[in-house]
């Protein structure tokens, strides 16, 4: 039986539980006088029943996937011979592979050799009695939790408190999640980036103009030393992030204040919903646009402008040089991108500031737009910040439009006109293809990752300082 199976099974056997609890709790209101002298609603004790029923045969399954495997293994690695026993974890690794490559049917015994016909036998048999054990034992569970919960179904027990105590056992079980996830992520990002300081000297990476992570990974293979300076990569994301947030934070926020201010019911209904297809266009598509429309176009104009230049007291009239990749159209097409996250969080924010606070500008005499600068946008301020925060990270963690439209290149400068690269882009191209993860090269991705998740913790810690302040004045 698969497991898919066995979960449509317990399923439906706690869907009975509830049909049975259910009844037995009318049943006992009868003598009683009705439901009204019972200790709580029928539907409380009906669900503390599923519950009794539901969750141990659900742990029980949970355990037994995440422990099966790793069980027999231990069982079947005692089956083997013993010089098979003294190989080092990866090749005894690759023994095991096979001997589960055999056992499935796939390859035969020769290739092993019959000294590891008992592992493999062992193996076939561990596996025929976990996949009956587990429906068995757990259709037990189900059926001794269903016999328990029908035990409490009583008219002096008030089951409403053991479901809510679940109910709020199981709500903490899901935010601890998300919490340990992010420690799990912030920690594992942080321990391989000490192993890639243990190679590269911070301040060579924090401090360093150059990047090029090519490095020979083998002692055999010729390559570069590799040079790890991480100030190319944060000018070019800074750059890129700047020109976008230029273009989307003006564009949205005065999109947001005319929709909620401004705009008709008609055109609203109309005009926000256009706008938010951008949210929903693939970020792949932007760059195809970024790079075969704008970013040539963009080159195009430039050829045709001339500036004035002097060197030596010689003056000299060029064109304007405007690379084929540059920041300026990965800018511009990102700007447009997040123009709907800045729109919609500042329009639902707008929309959210009190009436009476527009209604008291009124009453003094102020115009509709001195109530905006001077009543509605301050008090709509915190969640506004919040939305450019928002758009910001979108910027800074975009990758496939810079890939595009503004190259690989880690050039330290500041001109939009040129190729400049960002930390992801860099991140995804360290990581592509075969690597070893105890080479500086592959390392960097994590401490670039790490360092992105500074910049992005920073910016979330002055955003919240900005949303306090205002947030104390007009509340």
């Amino acid at each position: 039986m698969n497991l898919s199976t066995l979960l449509l099974i317990i399923l439906a056997g706690s869907a009975v539980a509830y049909f049975i609890g259910y009844t037995r709790s009318q049943q006992i209101a009868k003598p009683i006088g009705g439901v009204r002298h019972l200790a709580t609603l029928p539907t409380y004790y009906a669900s503390m029943m599923t519950l009794w029923a539901l969750i141990p045969a659900l742990l029980l399954v949970f355990f037994w996937s995440v422990l099966d495997g790793a069980i027999i293994d231990s069982l079947v690695k005692s089956s083997l011979p013993q010089e098979a026993k003294r190989l080092s974890e990866e090749n005894l690794g690759l023994i095991m592979s096979q001997v589960s490559n055999v056992a499935s049917g796939i390859g035969s015994i020769d290739v092993l050799g019959q000294e590891y016909a008992p592992a493999v036998e062992r193996l076939v048999s561990l596996t025929a009695i976990s996949q009956r054990a587990m429906p068995l034992l757990a259709f037990c569970v189900l059926v001794l939790g269903a016999l328990m919960g029908f035990r409490a179904v009583r008219a002096t027990n008030n089951a409403r408190y053991t479901v809510e105590k679940i109910f709020n056992v199981a709500i903490f079980v899901c935010s601890s999640i998300a919490i340990f996830t992010t420690f799990g992520i912030v920690f594992s990002v942080l321990f391989e980036s000490i192993h890639f300081f243990q190679k590269v000297p911070f301040f060579d990476f924090l401090l360093g103009t150059h990047w090029s992570p090519q490095i020979a990974i083998r002692a055999d293979q010729a390559g570069a030393s590799g040079s790890f300076g991480v100030i190319p990569l944060i000018v070019g994301t800074l750059l890129i992030s700047m020109i976008a947030l230029s273009i989307a934070v003006p564009v949205g926020l005065m999109s947001a204040i005319y929709l909620s201010e401004y705009a008709t019911s008609k055109t609203r209904s109309i005009v926000k919903p256009m706008l938010e297809i951008l949210a929903g266009v693939p970020t792949v598509v932007y760059g195809f646009f970024a790079a075969l429309t704008v970013a040539p176009a963009i080159r195009h104009y430039g050829d045709q402008l001339r500036v004035w230049g002097a060197d030596n007291d010689i003056t000299w009239l060029a064109n304007l040089a405007v690379s084929s990749e540059s920041a300026l159209a990965t800018g511009m097409v990102m700007g447009v991108m997040i123009i709907p996250f800045v729109s919609s969080l500042s329009d639902d924010v707008i929309n959210a500031v009190p009436q009476s606070l527009r209604d008291g500008s009124y009453a003094l005499g102020a115009t509709q737009s001195e109530t905006i600068k001077k009543v509605v946008f301050p008090a709509a301020l915190p969640g506004i910040v919040g939305g450019v925060l928002l758009a910001a990270s979108r910027a800074i963690g975009e990758t496939m439009i810079v890939v595009m439209a503004a190259g690989l290149a880690a050039n330290l400068t500041v001109n939009p006109l040129e190729a400049v690269t960002t930390v992801t882009v860099q991140i995804v191209t360290l990581l592509v293809g075969d690597q070893e993860f105890d080479s500086a090269k592959t390392l960097a991705a994590f401490a670039l990752g790490l360092f992105l998740f500074v910049i992005t913790l920073a910016l979330n810690v002055i955003a919240l300082k900005v949303v306090k302040k205002y947030r104390e004045q007009y509340d």
